[in-house]
């Protein structure tokens, strides 16, 4: 039978709640500053099809992703090949998702005798191996460049972990002792996930959770229809640009087509532009979660996001396309890049319609740096920071400062943290004031952080877009400021450094990075 209405919210709770203790599991037991303090890390329960049932309040892009992980996992590793206690680890794109650095651990979760459920853990590892420190090659050609591709791989079972195995994948990485920390923390996130769950089933039984799962889905489906059919019905044009592929490229167009139709809608970014040869494609499963986020975003932020509230949206890309490219092309900026063009390119095309709905553009990048060296006893240390800026103004108010939007959900880094564990200081920490657009209500302000480099040398990798084309008005406001990011020397020379670039800086250059304000909303 299924749950009664009160039970079925006990339950909606305690597996939502079992999501967001995993999370909390990584940030306290990982190992590098970019799980325990930024917090770049996402989590996940699947039912035993693979189906999302609950997440944590993480990061969109990764929680979208992970709607299809454990099914294309299933489809590599089929159901009867699972036992009680093992741990797979993976991270190929083409696997249900998005980049090589985000390293998924799957542990099948079994109650009463019968597979119910799977715990999903993802960390984004600071280095994977690949051609540069830190995992972002900004030249490159082809996948192979981009690290270690990790097929399905049973890590862990009930007797322990696979030693063998695990030291092959560190072998592959820098800073072994730190990645192998971080993989530590999310096989303790998932057996967390599976305490809880044991508990849920001997509280209520496993064929009780059971039910509850499919009736979650169903009531998220229902919601959705609802929530859709509040929009305008007929066909929605929007279109957005990345600045570039990289070194030398061009800018390219990410467009789609959205046709609302009763309860349904469907995203067709079938004319967006051909693959890169940079690292910004990226997956289809990416795209989806792109639309994901922001029909929740525009339509329905209440809704339990799960399997169910996705039946009613259809998504299409266009197989050789830089959303769904060969397998054998680089993607690593696509996943924090390319998918938020997809957002703005899908608030664009509802902004003529649903004004009030929506903001103008913000700092819809990544805004990524990576510092990365040798200290003294050898290990590599990777400093891996994202950064926010000005919201993009609404039709009642103006856009906050120093934020982050859409699919990117991290924190900073301490500056005391980045002092005492990697040879950079901080010497500026502010706002970029005047930086937002102008408008009846003004984008918020940007940031500037400035990095003094204390070591002979480090690595730095820029992944950052907002460069080229700012972040647009709304109703007539002007666009913010964009993104920059400027190299000064101890001679008192500059230069302005490109949105996607490796090379080395040394003592006593500073990096100062300068986020993009917010679009204004209406005309002053």
């Amino acid at each position: 039978m299924p749950p009664d209405p009160f039970q079925l919210e006990v339950l909606r709770h305690a597996l939502t709640a079992t999501a967001e203790e995993m999370s909390f599991v990584v940030m306290r037991a990982a190992r590098s500053p970019l799980l325990r303090e930024a917090g770049d890390l996402s989590s996940a329960l699947t039912d035993a099809t693979g189906q999302l049932v609950a997440q944590g309040r993480d990061i969109p892009v990764h929680l979208g992703v992970m709607s299809f992980t454990v099914g294309a996992f299933l489809s590599r590793v089929p159901a009867e090949r699972l036992r009680p206690g093992d741990v797979w680890f993976t991270n190929l794109p083409e696997l249900g998702g998005n980049h090589l650095p985000d390293v998924k651990a799957i542990r099948p979760i079994f109650a009463e005798g019968r597979l119910l459920a799977f715990a999903v853990s993802l960390a984004h590892w600071a280095d994977i191996g690949g051609g540069w420190p830190g995992s972002y090659v900004a030249a490159a050609t082809e996948a192979v460049q981009e690290g270690l591709r990790i097929p399905p791989l049973r890590l862990f079972t009930a007797e322990g972990p696979d030693a063998e195995k695990i030291a092959v994948i560190m072998a592959n990485t820098r800073g072994p002792a730190e990645r192998e920390g971080d993989m530590l923390a999310q096989v303790a996130a998932t057996r967390a996930a599976e305490t809880r769950l044991h508990a849920l089933c001997a509280a209520h039984g496993a064929a009780t959770i059971e039910a509850a799962m499919a009736a979650l889905h169903d009531r998220s489906e229902a919601a959705m229809r609802a929530a859709i059919a509040t929009l305008p019905q007929g066909v929605h044009i929007g279109e957005d640009f990345l600045d570039d592929d990289g070194p030398g490229g061009a800018p390219a167009g990410v467009r789609v087509r959205i046709t609302v139709a009763n309860d349904t809608a469907e995203f067709d970014f079938s004319a967006t532009d051909d693959a890169l040869s940079g690292p910004l494609n990226t997956t289809p499963y990416v795209t989806a979660a792109a639309v994901y986020y922001a029909m929740k975003a525009i339509a329905g932020p209440e809704i339990q996001p799960n399997g169910g509230c996705y039946r009613p949206l259809r998504v299409i890309t266009r197989p050789g396309s830089l959303l769904d490219p060969p397998a054998d092309k680089p993607l690593v900026g696509g996943n924090h890049e390319t998918s938020q063009r997809l957002v703005d390119a899908i608030f664009q095309a509802f902004a003529p319609t649903i004004p009030e709905r929506l903001a103008a553009g913000g700092p819809t990048t990544s805004g990524l740096l990576i510092f990365s060296g040798r200290g003294q006893d050898g290990a590599w240390k990777t400093l891996y920071e994202p950064h926010g800026g000005g919201e993009g103004a609404r039709h009642d108010r103006a856009g906050m400062a120093a934020t982050r939007v859409h699919l990117t959900n991290t924190n900073n880094t301490p500056a005391e943290i980045i002092e005492a564990e990697f040879p950079v200081h901080v010497e500026r920490h502010a706002l970029r004031r005047n930086s937002g657009g102008a408008g009846k209500h003004a984008g918020g302000a940007g940031v500037v952080r400035e990095y003094r480099v204390l070591a002979e040398s480090l690595s730095l990798t820029t992944m950052f877009e907002r460069r080229v084309f700012p972040p647009y008005g709304m109703a007539g406001g002007a666009p913010g400021l964009p993104f920059r990011c400027d190299l000064l020397h101890p001679d008192g020379t500059a230069e302005e450094l490109r949105g996607k670039e490796n090379r080395m800086v040394v003592r006593g250059d500073v990096v100062r990075l300068s986020t993009s304000g917010g679009g204004g909303y209406g005309v002053a």
